[in-house]
């Protein structure tokens, strides 16, 4: 069944991505494109700057932009995908949660009870404390949101491990593309021949994230996963595609085939239900030594799988480390938000 959606954001650089991907998927109408009051009422090619690689898409490019109010919005709207910013997220996502399933890629809603946190192959579980959520509040819609960009790419990778084997500690360091600070976020100037070993609350919000999304769901509540893991994060001058270097220290005593086995074989509710924007693999293990590299890497699975190299020993007992890449806007943002859609749209609706 085809789902009517409207898109809030929609001239940023998510909103932008959420439009040029949902184009593409058959299981979605957009019917309705929000932005500011200094949009609001104009064609969306004429006040959008448009970032992305592929065209505007046909059915979007005539759309008359209407504002961020509930009210403007169309009665038959299945899901609303959400890229506001945080300082706005909060009051007009739980509005627009009144009457409508909100996808949130906002931080500002990620950790609330009674709202999942949700990587479709990671803890699908988490979706039930949607009605919870609608109960409480007296909404007859809800609020569901993808983690943060970085934190999707490492909980992917750790999932088939932490179910097969005991975590001592986990350490990642990231190096992050400018395109996850949004098309102005980080000066030209600040970020050529530069790194920037800094990027504000990246850091607790992967130590907390990824122990949430692990953890399991009790009364509206979530118990988190019992393991100490630190993160460091850098911004780089990559225009796509996240990439991190990842350090376990499990219980076990494993091996380097163990690890790639389990990666490689790993697969979820939406790979199990088939579901069409979800990768056939979603986590792909290169042999290379030099892969994965974001540029040649990013776009595995259309953008939606993360991939991962570089498997080793580490010079600590029972420890090993590898290397990711994930695409930061598409799988870490946008498609995050609609495999969310689909799957709920697969087990709710």
């Amino acid at each position: 069944m085809v789902r009517n959606v409207c898109v809030l954001g929609a001239t940023g650089m998510v909103g932008q991505r959420f439009i040029q991907l949902l184009s593409q998927v058959p299981d979605f109408n957009i019917v309705n494109v929000a932005a500011s009051e200094k949009s609001a009422g104009k064609r969306y090619e004429d006040a959008v700057t448009w970032h992305q690689t592929t065209p505007i898409p046909e059915e979007v490019r005539d759309m008359r932009i209407v504002n961020t109010n509930p009210d403007e919005i169309s009665d038959d709207v299945d899901f609303v995908f959400a890229s506001l910013p945080a300082q706005l997220a909060e009051p007009v996502e739980a509005a627009f949660a009144e009457k409508y399933i909100v996808a949130s890629n906002a931080s500002v809603n990620r950790m609330k009870e009674n709202i999942p946190l949700v990587i479709p192959e990671v803890n699908p579980e988490h979706l039930e404390m949607m009605e919870l959520q609608k109960d409480i509040n007296g909404w007859d819609g809800c609020i569901v949101t993808n983690p943060n960009c970085s934190t999707i790419a490492l909980t992917l990778t750790l999932k088939p491990l932490f179910d097969k084997y005991t975590f001592k500690r986990v350490s990642v360091t990231t190096m992050q593309a400018v395109s996850g600070a949004g098309y102005n976020g980080v000066p030209s100037m600040g970020i050529v021949d530069n790194l920037i070993p800094y990027i504000g609350g990246e850091e607790e919000k992967m130590q907390s994230e990824t122990l949430h999304l692990l953890g399991k769901v009790n009364g509206g509540l979530v118990d988190r996963a019992n393991f100490p893991l630190s993160a460091s994060c850098n911004r780089v001058a990559v225009v796509d595609g996240h990439t991190e270097s990842v350090s376990i220290e499990f219980e076990e005593d494993i091996t380097v085939d163990d690890i790639e086995k389990t990666l490689s074989e790993f697969r979820g509710l939406p790979q199990e239900r088939n579901l069409s924007f979800a990768p056939k693999q979603p986590v792909i293990v290169r042999k290379e030594e030099d892969r994965p590299q974001p540029r040649m890497d990013r776009d595995a699975g259309h953008g939606m799988s993360v991939s991962v190299g570089r498997v080793r020993e580490d010079v600590f007992d029972n420890s090993f480390k590898y290397t990711l890449v994930g695409h930061n806007t598409i799988r870490g943002a946008a498609g995050a938000s609609i495999l969310n859609a689909q799957l709920i749209s697969e087990l709710y609706l």
